[in-house]
């Protein structure tokens, strides 16, 4: 009997050291609630603004008081509420549950926090079992709307493996699977969209812009992430400020003050609708207008920014926004919330009074109102269904909590054991295991779309690219005008469709926002130093070097053969340069060679026709006519220096030219020893004559002649003239010219040329004073002064000449010592022919004193 009294006091004392779990504090109550089998939890702001302490995660209670109802954010749990039941009516999801909700209104960093809290242990203030383990959690959270509380309480329910869906954090970070090891969300990650936005400012030549945040995790890895993506493309950022909503006067009139500087006329603005609302209206206030907005899908669209004073100012913003979409059935859903629903909430009496300007309290000052009246007969932001992007992201997450929780049940029901201990067999489900399941969701939405989450949690990255095109007192007109899917290969992802868009201002025209404009054709870019690369001077390119792009980085060599044009724009064939039959300098010295050698004929037909005057005989009329052909032959051989050179050409004009003149000085060298012996046949007893006849006269033209035909064939044996296309003198153009070949054969020519010049005047200056009959050394000593004249002067011109030039000095020596040669020689008898004849008989012939002049 005493062992029992012992064993039963024991068993006491153990009941009574039993552990109880007890919350530490107040349960945040849940705004709307309602019991089911399995819950899904809900936190959202009903507010848009605060009034009194800033709310911060640091900062606890007093809480601060919020302003300013979020329609939208209302909508958000109104449609939580909507697809629970459409879910609980429907028979192919859960069937046998019901699914129940609490959906929190939490206004404040610390609130929500609380709020999540109270999802994560459930209303219950003490929990009598061992290690707390009924505690009355819910299987999934919803929301938040904001990244920046998302981040907080989603870090702290990830310890527990508690899913969190988000419809609208957008924050890149919330993808490290290490922090948020349970975070979803059916709204595409930041990473995606800012990289769209930078494609977005390069499709449309955006070069030199300005970027604004949030100064919080949203703001701050969105614009980051942008920044980086915009560099890739080749955009230039021209400042990057932060701004919050709860920061001080003096940051908002620092930022104002760096719009209104600054020179670019874009603006990236990663923000929520507060600090867009915030910002425009101090733009407003201070008459900044002609920006460009380009905004992030947490503004882009929201309706609210239609009561800002500076609303004008968002006209023609663009930016990405989720897809629009149809949820069939919620608009007469929304038109039948009424306040008897859910008779606790106080918000929605709050909600119920400022649509309908009433009072559910009888001691106001306003009209009264019962709760009868109807949404259907109000035209409401909250009950129009046009725009639902967002909203569809609510409406997903809950279908994709419902599906998990059908596969789980349906694991459990036919009792399957995976390897990874995904499906249990214990009757209770275990919140990591609904994240597993999360994990492998994949079901088609109504619209078609396919819903999936990646690793990290993510949605498919598909996004409408959408213009503000009227803003009036809380309204909003928004045109899709592109679409951007991150699942197409990249340079199909973006595309445009024919949607009129509307600028800045309601202007019809891209707006252009560069640090300098682009470099035309024919210019490349030098970066200034100390300046992004978007600042640039555009330098012209060099001579030979073209772009034909804009905006080229480098300029581009002429390949061989080619030369840049004017522009600098586009390579074209050089020039190829030579004396052309079709040029002026061309003409005119064809014309003054061929009036050389016509003149050459006429004097030989006069000379032939008065070959038995005395004059003509004596002045060795054989040599004469000789001279005169040999002259024909030098006007003639000029000829061959104009025109395209050939191989044959370039050959020909320097033998020709070599070997006709030394005919020609041949010619006037057998006159002059002529003269000589004339004058030495006239004295007693000389028989010089003898030796210088018309056979020895014809021997000696001939050996001379010979002489440079044999210079002339080793010369052209050895290494002959040939065409070449000189480019080394002039870059812009080739100077098509002949190559001597071998400079010793040319200038052999020359030299024996010079040496018979020199030769003859020599001896018509030792025969200038025989007897005026013979004055005809006098005319040879001139006209040879004048041929070594022209020839010692052409040697420097000849090599300091270039291009064309070289070959119309070599023809002014050949006419100049030609002309000098028919002139000085055969002009002064011609003058006695034709207009003295009384002079050119033998009787006159044969006076001491007859001169021929």
């Amino acid at each position: 009997m005493l062992i029992l009294e012992l064993l039963l006091l024991k068993s006491v004392l153990i009941r009574t050291e039993q552990t109880v779990c007890k919350r530490q504090g107040k349960a945040q109550l849940p705004e709307f609630v309602k019991d089911g089998a399995l819950k899904i939890g809900g936190i959202f702001t009903f507010y848009t603004g605060y009034t009194g302490v800033i709310p911060k995660f640091n900062r606890l209670p007093p809480q601060p008081k919020c302003k300013d109802i979020s329609y939208r954010e209302f909508k958000f749990a109104c449609t939580m509420i909507f697809t629970i039941e459409e879910i609980n009516k429907n028979p192919n999801i859960l069937p046998n549950h019901t699914l129940g909700y609490e959906i929190f209104n939490a206004c404040g960093f610390s609130n929500i926090l609380q709020s999540a809290l109270s999802l994560s242990n459930g209303q219950d203030d003490i929990t009598d079992e061992i290690n707390c383990t009924k505690a009355n959690t819910v299987q999934a959270i919803i929301g938040h709307s904001g990244s920046t509380p998302t981040i907080g309480f989603a870090r702290l329910t990830g310890r527990f493996y508690i899913p969190v869906i988000s419809h609208f954090a957008t924050c890149a970070c919330l993808s490290n699977r290490k922090e948020f090891p349970s975070f979803f969300r059916t709204i595409p990650s930041d990473y995606y969209q800012s990289r769209a936005l930078a494609q977005l400012v390069k499709h449309f030549g955006w070069t030199w812009v300005g970027a604004l945040s949030n100064d919080n995790d949203y703001g701050r890895t969105g614009i980051a992430t942008f920044i980086k993506a915009a560099q890739e493309e080749g955009v230039c950022i021209e400042y990057s400020e932060a701004f919050e909503s709860t920061g001080s006067k003096t940051s908002l009139t620092n930022l104002v003050d760096i719009i209104r500087t600054s020179s670019s006329k874009v603006i990236m603005a990663f923000m929520s609708h507060r600090e867009i609302k915030i910002l425009v209206d101090e733009l407003y206030r201070q008459n900044i207008t002609g920006l460009q907005w380009i905004g992030s899908d947490a503004w882009i669209t929201d309706d609210s920014l239609a009561d800002s004073q500076g609303h004008n100012l968002l006209i023609g913003s663009i930016g990405f926004s989720v897809r629009n979409a149809q949820i069939p059935g919620l608009g007469p859903f929304l038109q039948d919330i009424n306040p008897s629903q859910f008779p606790k909430s106080m918000f929605l009496k709050e909600f119920w009074e400022n649509v309908f300007q009433c009072s559910l309290s009888p001691s106001s000052k306003l009209k009264a109102c019962n709760g009868s009246e109807h949404l259907k007969y109000v035209k409401h932001p909250f009950t129009d269904v046009s725009d639902l992007r967002f909203i569809n992201n609510v409406y997903t997450a809950v279908y994709a909590i419902a599906q998990a929780l059908h596969n789980l049940l349906s694991c459990k029901q036919q009792k399957l054991q995976f390897t990874n201990g995904a499906c249990a067999q214990s009757t209770t489900i275990q919140p990591w295991q609904v994240v597993h399941y999360l994990q492998t969701v994949n079901f088609s939405m109504n619209g078609g779309e396919k819903l999936f989450f990646d690793s990290e949690g993510n949605s498919p990255a598909r996004y409408e690219l959408v213009n503000l095109q009227k803003v009036t007192k809380g309204t909003m007109e928004v045109a899709t005008i592109g679409y951007y899917d991150a699942t197409q290969p990249r340079g199909q992802q973006f595309t445009m469709n024919n949607v009129n868009i509307i600028w800045r201002g309601g202007l019809k025209t891209v707006p252009v926002s560069v640090c300098t404009e682009s470099c035309p054709l024919g210019t490349r870019k030098a970066v200034q130093q100390g300046r992004p690369i978007c600042c640039f001077d555009c330098i012209p390119c060099p001579s030979g070097e073209i772009s034909n792009t804009t905006d080229a980085s480098d300029c581009v060599k002429c390949p061989f053969g080619y030369w840049s044009n004017s522009r600098g724009d586009e390579c074209i064939i050089k020039t190829v340069e030579f004396l052309s039959f079709t040029e002026i300098m061309g003409i005119i010295l064809m014309m003054f060679g061929l009036l050389g050698a016509f003149l050459t004929v006429f004097i030989f037909v006069v000379f032939f026709h008065h070959r038995d005057t005395p004059i003509v005989k004596a002045n060795n009329s054989e040599l004469s006519f000789l001279l005169l052909f040999s002259l024909t032959l030098c006007f003639l051989c000029s000829l061959t220096f104009i025109g395209r050179p050939t191989d044959w050409s370039c050959m020909l004009r320097h033998t020709a030219f070599g070997i006709t003149f030394v005919l020609c000085i041949s010619c006037v060298l057998g006159k002059t020893i002529v003269v000589l012996m004339a004058f030495r046949a006239t004295l007693p007893g000389s028989n010089v004559m003898k030796w210088f006849g018309p056979l020895h006269q014809r021997i000696s033209v001939v050996s001379f002649t010979l002489v440079q035909v044999l210079i002339c064939v080793l010369w052209l044996t050895l290494s002959p003239p040939f065409p070449y296309m000189n480019m080394n003198y002039y870059r812009e153009k080739i100077i098509l010219e002949c190559r001597l070949g071998s400079a010793v054969g040319f200038w052999a020519v020359l030299a024996y040329i010079g040496l018979l010049a020199v030769l003859c005047f020599i001896l018509a200056f030792l025969a200038r004073k025989l007897p005026d009959n013979f004055n005809e050394a006098k005319f040879i000593t001139f006209s040879m002064l004048i041929f070594c004249s022209v020839w010692i002067a052409f040697i420097p011109s000849y090599l300091s000449t270039p291009g064309k030039l070289t070959v119309a000095v070599e023809i002014f020596a050949i006419l100049a010592s030609s002309y000098s040669l028919l002139i000085c020689i055969f002009i002064p008898k011609c003058y006695v022919i034709l207009l003295r004849p009384d002079a050119n008989t033998k009787k006159a012939f044969i006076k001491k004193n007859v001169t021929l002049t």
